[in-house]
């Protein structure tokens, strides 16, 4: 059986400090497990489980364009995962609400993939 992963899609567009790109990635994680735990989906609840069990893989991947961090979004909904997108609030380098990325997962890795296994690596 495959295991588990989160993917966590930043937009290289925006210019991100490398400081910045972690905390929004980090937010995207937090928001996507939130989503999974709180969700009551006994499935979800699962796979967080598993993730955990397996030392919560993540990967943390890019787009270029607002566009593209949306058709990721909209198709992880649209295939039932657990999903979270972040705006940033417009205290440092962004203006409020700017989407800069979006959490996939956790769910088991080869669902994962068929949305973000084409990206390449932030």
């Amino acid at each position: 059986m495959a295991g588990y992963k989160q993917s966590l899609v930043l937009r290289r567009d925006l210019g991100m400090g490398p400081g910045k790109a972690a905390v929004q990635a980090a937010h995207a994680s937090v928001e996507a497990l939130f989503a999974a735990i709180e969700s009551g989906n006994r499935k979800w609840r699962l796979w967080v489980y598993e993730w955990r069990r397996e030392g919560q893989k993540k990967v943390a991947l890019r787009v270029n364009s607002f566009a593209e961090l949306i058709e990721i979004y909209n198709k992880c909904r649209n295939m039932g995962l657990p999903c979270s997108i972040i705006r940033d609030a417009g205290l440092t380098q962004l203006p409020p609400g700017t989407a800069t990325a979006v959490g996939v997962g956790p769910a088991p890795e080869d669902l994962v993939d068929e949305i973000t296994g084409g990206l390449k690596l932030y």
